[in-house]
């Protein structure tokens, strides 16, 4: 049997090759500190729990509409139009079996082949994945570090637009790094869409993934609404990873289209599952800031302790729960010159189980310096003080 060519364009999440030899490395009897994977070791909210359980006993076990079902749609146009300053309706939302297939519906929908996409790189591989797969031509934008967290290299995009340039994928809040664009930036980046004439993936799967403040969205800026479709998930705030619901949200006659996509792909979104997510948005909200709480005390845990690191230097982004250090020297005085040999080295020194810049995307021409990911979703603020303890002992060793 012969594969088809296109599979040759696809691309991975090799997160999840590190979990697997991270696991088989525990399974030898060491000890592991999971870094790695932007899981959750929180549990659902029990009102949320209790919702889904009373919708399968109220018999919502069958198909339901594709697009979701309407009063959930009409929630989420609700809690959107409040947070994001956009009159949303329901027909501008369409419900998905998690936040990744709105990516690959955004370019189903819009792109041809040979157009041209800017995307986030380091990043999310999966932008670069379904870009190549459905036949576009990826541009990687980087970020820099600034005064107090990374930021865009504007003027690189600037360079980088060609006439075939027609899509942005903006991920604010950003994995890896938990970049949060400034006011600036935003407000460039429109102005480079409007002169472009672009149409933007905004992934927000971290927007309400933050500790103080209020999150920002891009497409709320002056004409980028009926330019931007978001990419919404309930995973991340509500501790919903497994759950797999989010939504496409975004002009109606691209909803439209990503709602036929629905009915070819997946027929619906679970059924039962919808009615846990309207209690979610709309039920007692005491769990989902305890969520916050314990991630935010975990990451000022973690900073504190990967700040006092010899050759180390670390943001505290106010976002996501992902760190993205800088441990260049630190490495490099250890006689470690790449990525695997860092991520391995750490591991096996360690049992500190962490990805590297190069997970998230090819790194680019001209990169000198070394950066690891740690995620602190799914590791307990006790394991987290005594892994990267080790992981201090040992690259200060």
């Amino acid at each position: 049997m012969k594969i088809a060519e296109r599979i040759s364009h696809l691309g991975t999440e090799t997160a999840f090759a590190v979990s697997a030899e991270a696991a088989a490395f525990s399974a030898k009897g060491n000890k592991v500190y999971p870094f790695h994977l932007g899981d959750l070791n929180i549990i659902t909210p029990s009102n949320i729990m209790d919702a889904a359980a009373k919708a399968m006993r109220d018999g919502k076990t069958g198909y339901c509409p594709n697009a979701g079902i309407p009063r959930l749609r009409e929630v989420l146009a609700s809690t959107l139009s409040s947070s994001h300053g956009i009159d949303y309706t329901m027909e501008n939302i369409a419900i998905q079996p998690g936040g990744k297939p709105t990516i690959s519906k955004f370019f189903m929908t819009l792109m041809n082949p040979g157009d041209e996409v800017l995307y986030p790189n380091p990043g999310f591989p999966i932008y670069e994945s379904q870009i190549e797969f459905y036949g576009g031509k990826s541009l990687p934008y980087s970020y820099m570090e600034g005064k107090d967290n990374f930021e865009i290299d504007i003027e690189k995009i600037k360079r980088m637009i060609t006439p075939k340039t027609r899509f942005l994928v903006l991920n604010d809040l950003h994995n890896p790094s938990g970049a949060e664009c400034s006011q600036t930036e935003m407000e460039a980046l429109a102005g480079l869409v409007l002169k472009h004439d672009l149409y933007v993936l905004c992934d927000e799967a971290y927007f309400d993934i933050r500790y103080e403040g209020r999150s920002r969205s891009f497409a709320s800026l002056p004409g980028m609404a009926d330019r931007t479709v978001i990419l919404y998930t309930f995973s991340k705030q509500f501790a919903m990873t497994g759950w797999r619901l989010g939504a496409s949200i975004g002009p109606k006659e691209v909803i439209d289209v990503i709602t036929r996509l629905n009915v070819n792909d997946e027929s619906c979104a679970n059924h039962f599952i919808q009615y846990a997510a309207i209690e979610a948005l709309t039920g007692d909200q005491a769990g989902r800031k305890k969520i916050l709480d314990i991630l935010k005390e975990r990451r000022d845990t973690a900073v504190k302790i990967i700040n006092s690191i010899d050759g180390v230097r670390c943001f505290s982004p106010n976002v996501t729960f992902y760190l993205f250090p800088n441990v260049t020297k630190a490495v490099q005085k250890k006689g470690l010159l790449d990525y695997e040999s860092i991520r391995k080295s750490i591991l096996h020194e360690t049992g500190v189980s962490v990805c590297t810049r190069a997970h998230f995307g090819r790194p680019l021409e001209g990169e000198t310096e070394f950066y690891i990911r740690l995620a602190y979703s799914g590791i307990d603020t006790s394991e987290i003080k005594e892994g990267l303890g080790k992981l201090k002992s040992y690259l200060e060793g």
